[in-house]
């Protein structure tokens, strides 16, 4: 089953601020998070490099090489593996997407040259004029821009031609070239498991206050326990269970530390119909969210639109996505009924943006589906 994230920023109550302005809880993430990162540029520099992974051998090498115990090195392991097979996949992705395109250029200069090809065919006819069917490719002169059409294509072939030469060598470089992986500073994780006391055995929260395990590295300045008052994951749907594993993520971001804790949500109830007694299907277009809702015998009873601007900047697009989610889980509560979302994969759309022209690129590229989908599944209905 899918895990679910919750992350908020670390609290800082004021009788636990010390003379520097900050918790001792976040004194010791600042210093531990040093160590991690050493741990995990080894264990990733490791990964890319050796032909095995013994975990076991490995964190045996941690937990001497830093001094640390057995949960914390499953921790830097976790997280190393994590940001190496994601660079594996961007690298796979990147040569697929690679690939498509030179497959679009190449489909694209066939189709142009044969244009080209008819078209001189045709006007190489004597009584081209009296054809009735006309030139599939006519020849047309731009004032503007003080060209033909014919010239156009030409020049857009040119460089086609040259992409098609440069794809396959970026191609094959790409399978060659050794992968990087950018490693994260003030960063700490640590895995979870269902089996220890409050889903964690270094680092233990029981809904209001954080005890976190200190490894031995860190003894002699923060002693074996470091304490915080973290308070609650407030939600208006909270699925964290009471009893499983939970997994601890502590990043800096915006000179701000923030605790995430990753778990395996709880299930919530169905509240409306099965979709055999009526469903809302939606249209996600980039300029409006098309929906019309049909009863249990498919009969259109109602449908609608709602607008979506486009061009506008992250903050205003997502304010607006939240307010189509908010209209669209409105009508599912007056209906009772599920609401029914077309899955797309633009991946093979964007290999040929290219090819389709500048407009249509732009609004492929700002199309946030993604984020549409992400905010209508926080509501379950």
């Amino acid at each position: 089953m899918s895990t679910l994230t919750y992350c908020k920023g670390l609290p800082t109550p004021k009788e636990e601020l010390n003379n520097l302005g900050i918790t001792d809880f976040e004194a010791f993430l600042g210093a531990y998070s040093q160590v991690f990162f050493k741990a995990t540029c080894e264990t990733v520099t490791h990964l890319l490099s050796a032909d095995s992974f013994n975990k076991s051998q490995w964190n045996t090498h941690l937990q001497g090489e830093y001094r640390i115990n057995k949960r914390h090195a499953n921790g830097v392991i976790s997280f190393s593996k994590g940001l190496v097979d994601a660079a594996k996949e961007s690298r796979a992705l990147h040569i697929e997407t690679l690939e498509g395109k030179l497959k679009s250029a190449k489909k694209w200069i066939e189709k142009g040259a044969k244009k080209l090809t008819n078209a001189r065919k045709f006007y190489a006819k004597k009584n081209w004029i009296k054809y009735k069917t006309g030139c599939v490719f006519p020849l047309a002169c731009s004032l503007a821009h003080r060209g033909t059409n014919w010239q156009h294509l030409k020049f857009k072939l040119h460089h086609k031609k040259r992409l098609v030469g440069k794809l396959p060598k970026q191609i094959e470089h790409l399978k060659t070239k050794p992968i990087q992986v950018k490693i994260p500073r003030d960063q700490c994780f640590v895995v979870g498991s269902r089996s220890e006391t409050y889903g964690n055995q270094v680092c233990q929260w029981d809904g209001d206050y954080m005890v976190f395990r200190v490894p031995y590295c860190l003894e002699e300045r923060f002693g074996t326990h470091v304490q915080t008052k973290l308070g609650n994951f407030d939600r208006k749907v909270n699925r964290l269970p009471a009893n499983g594993s939970r997994t601890w993520h502590f990043y800096r971001k915006a000179n701000k530390w923030n605790a995430a804790v990753s778990f395996t949500p709880v299930e919530v109830p169905a509240v409306s119909r099965n979709s055999s007694y009526g469903c809302i299907g939606i249209d996600l277009n980039p300029g409006s969210i098309g929906w019309a809702y049909s009863d249990y015998q498919g009969n259109l009873k109602a449908h609608g639109q709602i607008p979506l601007q486009q061009g506008v900047p992250t903050g205003k697009q997502d304010a607006q996505l939240v307010d189509a989610c908010l209209q669209l889980v409105t009508l599912a509560n007056t209906y009772a009924c599920p609401i029914a979302v077309e899955e797309l994969d633009f991946a093979k759309k964007k290999e040929t943006l290219k090819e389709n022209g500048n407009k249509y690129a732009r609004m492929l590229s700002g199309w946030a589906y993604s984020r549409f989908f992400e905010l209508l599944n926080e509501w379950r209905f």
